[in-house]
């Protein structure tokens, strides 16, 4: 029998990396996840420990692996201060480069890396539509997003094929941003974030598992990437149709300033992630032949909060 083909997910015990580690076994695939807390709960997924940035008794794992797939980061989801900022950048290139040097190092390196980015690549874009064709931004995201998939590009890997996915707002249950919006909106606080105008560029958790096998498997796939669905929506539509799935009533609108210190002060997060956007397209999938299971909202709303979620909170 031959033996299964190994894939490695670095930074894999997250919203992301969880659903495709599963994904990918049943898909038949061996899987390792690399993270700071292994936890040996699942018999069919090895966890191993490694903290982004150290070599360590995780290389042997790189050894022969067809894949290699690096979601390491810092969330964004906290207060852009000077310490969180310098975290952010230096846990995503340091993780970059760790795994860099250890495929350099093997026999017979990973065929294929996939290496986390974000659509914050582009900068905060107001209606405009956006593919992969687009310029960074000027902002810190997309500084952020320059380094990272630098790290990257600058790694000598000629035996390896890289893929860049800059990923939207991924939808799905069990975790992600769409938990703590769903959480808001139950308790009736689900009302337009400023203008409302600000796109969101949105996927299911399913579409993006299927990108990603798409990349380990196809070999003309390379470079950059959007992950993200064909139908991004303003947050004005989003919210709206996240109250009627959650059978909610129409709230009103908070201004950008209230936003701003509710999300820093009492969220402990990233204002700009309620009030920037951006309308992407996945103009590379498509011409590629990618096609999408969910591309209504509101069905994709309804699959994901099930009855019982939606009678969570008051009523």
């Amino acid at each position: 029998m031959k033996d299964k083909e190994r894939i490695i997910i670095a930074g894999g015990s997250g919203f992301l990396g969880s659903a495709l580690a599963k994904k990918l076994v049943n898909e038949n695939y061996d899987v390792v996840v690399l993270t700071r807390s292994p936890e040996n709960n699942d018999p069919d997924i090895r966890q191993v420990l490694w903290d982004g940035k150290t070599l360590g008794d995780w290389q042997f794992y790189l050894e022969g692996a067809h894949g290699l797939i690096n979601f390491t980061g810092k969330s964004v989801h906290c207060v852009p201060n000077k310490e969180n900022r310098e975290e952010l950048l230096h846990s995503r290139v340091d993780s970059v480069k760790a795994l860099a040097q250890t495929a350099r190092l093997c026999v017979n390196p990973p065929k294929v890396w996939v290496q986390a980015s974000s659509l914050g690549a582009y900068g905060d874009c107001d209606d405009t539509p956006i593919d992969e064709s687009a310029p960074f931004g000027e902002d810190f995201s997309a500084g952020l997003c320059r380094f990272w998939e630098g790290a990257l590009e600058q790694a000598d890997l000629p035996r390896t094929r890289k893929v860049v996915l800059r990923i939207g707002l991924v939808l799905g249950p069990n975790g992600g941003a769409l938990q703590s919006l769903a959480a808001v909106t139950r308790w009736f606080l689900g009302g337009v974030a400023g203008t409302g105008d600000q796109y969101i560029s949105w996927l299911h958790i399913d579409d993006f598992n299927e990108m990603v096998l798409w990349c380990l498997r196809r070999d003309k796939i390379s470079g950059t990437l959007n992950a993200t669905g064909p139908l991004p929506v303003t947050n004005a539509e989003f919210m709206q149709k996240l109250r009627t799935t959650l059978g909610r009533p129409w709230c009103p609108p908070a201004p950008a300033f209230v936003v701003s210190l509710f999300v820093r002060w009492v969220l402990q997060s990233n204002p700009e992630l309620a009030l920037h956007g951006r309308a992407c397209r996945p103009t590379k999938f498509r011409q590629l032949g990618f096609r999408f299971r969910y591309t209504s909202l509101d069905y994709t709303l309804q699959k994901i909060l099930t009855p019982d979620d939606v009678r969570l909170g008051p009523s």
